[in-house]
């Protein structure tokens, strides 16, 4: 990617890839993730330093391995999320980011599901530390990341709002939510209220700008409202959240799932897919 814009900016090349040096793995990938984020990058609302190669989400196996490089070795399969560069048949790497992968989780399996369902565990353990006595609202429930959250909250015993953003994919949320909506329905507001009377303990917005109010309307007084995407652009601040104790917290998924959390965040997330909660969302 030379520049910035529609589909037409990126472009396929071929290039001699140079041996791993020392910190250093060379990665053979077969299965690559697309992120919404990534159309963004393209566009140029986030910045990034060009010449690039956009993606940051792949798996693959390991074809050659530096000097100082512990504990992977050649043939390891193993996946990554939040390196950039992953729009490419072959790369390399440094190890930090890499998860070796267990023997039943596909490099396809991983690759389609670890951003977003990092994301969503930063949603649900990060951002606020969900409790199967909670009642929550998913703004945005239709899309990648929604759908995973509202899944997995559902199992974890919480009673799960899900709003659709297009009529369309209402019976993807109805699936995985306890209650569903359509966004944009006549008294959407009231018809949360129904549901919780006092307000929801957390919100999980996952557009921005279009749905921030229904949120703010929605939230009990002291809970939390997640900002978790801003695909409508950023909210407009709503200066009576503080007056009712209301927090509202955002972050990089990054952040969240790095270190000792990453692994926990991947083990959890192994075990609800084995547990087969996502099903049906590949």
């Amino acid at each position: 990617m030379q520049s910035t814009g529609g589909p037409s900016v990126l472009q396929v090349i071929e290039k001699d890839l140079r041996a791993p040096r020392a910190g250093e793995v060379r990665l053979i990938q077969d299965a690559i993730g697309l992120n919404f984020v990534d159309t963004m990058i393209r566009k140029g609302q986030y910045p990034m330093a060009l010449p690039a190669v956009p993606g940051f989400e792949a798996a693959g196996t390991i074809t050659e391995v530096g000097s100082g490089v512990e504990g992977l070795s050649v043939g390891d399969r193993v996946a990554y999320f939040f390196s950039e560069g992953a729009y490419a048949t072959e790369r390399i790497i440094p190890p930090a980011p890499l998860i070796r992968l267990p023997a039943d989780i596909s490099n396809e399996t991983a690759a389609t599901f670890l951003a977003k369902g990092g994301t969503a565990w930063m949603g649900m353990r990060g951002l606020h530390d969900l409790k199967s006595a909670d009642t929550v609202l998913v703004l945005g429930a239709s899309g990648s990341v929604g759908a995973i959250l509202s899944r997995w909250a559902k199992s974890l015993g919480a009673t799960v709002i899900g709003v659709a953003g297009s009529p369309d994919k209402f019976d993807k949320v109805a699936a995985g939510a306890t209650h569903a909506l359509r966004a944009g329905e006549p008294d959407i507001a009231a018809k949360i209220r129904a549901i919780a009377p006092d307000g929801v303990d957390v919100v999980y917005d996952l557009v921005g700008r279009a749905t921030f109010a229904l949120g703010v309307s929605s939230v009990r007084d002291g809970g939390v409202i997640a900002a978790m995407g801003a695909a409508s652009g950023q909210p407009a601040p709503a200066p009576d959240l503080v007056r009712r104790g209301v927090d509202v917290r955002s972050g990089g998924t990054p952040q969240y799932v790095r270190g000792p959390a990453g692994e926990i965040a991947t083990s959890q997330l192994w075990d609800a897919l084995r547990a087969g909660i996502f099903d049906g969302l590949e």
